[in-house]
């Protein structure tokens, strides 16, 4: 399978800190690759990089073979990639359906119609509330609603920063189930979480990201059978405050 996404020994500051440390990593075309680490690891700062946000200070980000470190945003969306980020961050004043066709703006809103229909197929919920206002949502409402809205730019690469995050046990796994009917539809996924079990249990294959470095690798079912990575996340083991896990 041929790569989606490449990191090449990349690396990003924050002024005088440095946020991510060589960083290589690939995504293949149909897979589903989890990164996995503590709060403060560096995980979203390494899915912000591919959008510019930060600049990388070395390095590659390559997306189908091709360098884009240093294209723009929209350049980055209108060619496949898109995100749903870390707290939602839909447009609260506007309804449901209205924050779904604000996923259409790096691509144009000629297949907008269709690809409601799609949205609302996967996520019925979604149908039910589009009139409503994305405030009125409950938490989980307002996650399916963030990766609906990424749908519709038709990415060929979808990004998801903290799926789970604040979410309840059943919620969680409801979002997780949705997941994983993408992946059956052939979705390539890069899936960014704190909670592990799930991540790993959805992902091909997964990283471990240590104070801004990889330091593990391997098959979803490899990282969830680790005595290291299940002692530092699947049962303790981790300074979630410092970012700093007793691995490696």
């Amino acid at each position: 399978m041929a790569d989606v996404l490449a990191f090449e020994s990349v690396n990003v500051f924050y002024g005088p800190l440095q946020a991510l440390k060589n960083v290589s990593l690939t995504v293949a075309e149909g897979e589903t690759v989890a990164l996995i680490g503590a709060n403060g690891a560096g995980k979203s700062t390494l899915l912000m990089s591919i959008f510019g946000q930060p600049r990388i200070a070395s390095g590659e980000i390559r997306y189908r073979g091709e360098p884009i470190s240093h294209k723009s945003t929209h350049f980055i969306a209108a060619n496949g990639i898109a995100q749903a980020p870390e707290g939602r961050r839909i447009f609260a004043d506007m309804t449901v359906e209205e924050n779904m066709q604000m996923g259409t703006i790096a691509i144009g809103n000629r297949h907008q119609k269709e690809d409601l229909e799609r949205m609302y197929a996967l996520f019925p919920r979604l149908l039910e509330r589009r009139k409503q206002r994305a405030m009125t949502l409950s938490g989980g409402e307002q996650q399916m609603l963030a990766i609906a809205r990424a749908l519709m730019s038709r990415p060929s690469l979808l990004l998801l920063d903290e799926p789970s995050l604040g979410l309840a046990p059943i919620v969680v796994k409801q979002i997780f189930t949705i997941l994983r009917e993408l992946t059956a539809q052939g979705m390539t996924l890069f899936l960014v979480e704190q909670n592990a079990r799930h991540a790993l249990k959805l992902a091909d294959r997964g990283y471990v990201m240590v104070n801004g470095e990889i330091r593990l690798s391997g098959s979803g079912a490899e990282l969830l059978n680790n005595e290291e990575v299940r002692s530092a996340y699947l049962g303790g083991g981790t300074d979630h405050a410092a970012g700093e896990v007793k691995i490696l």
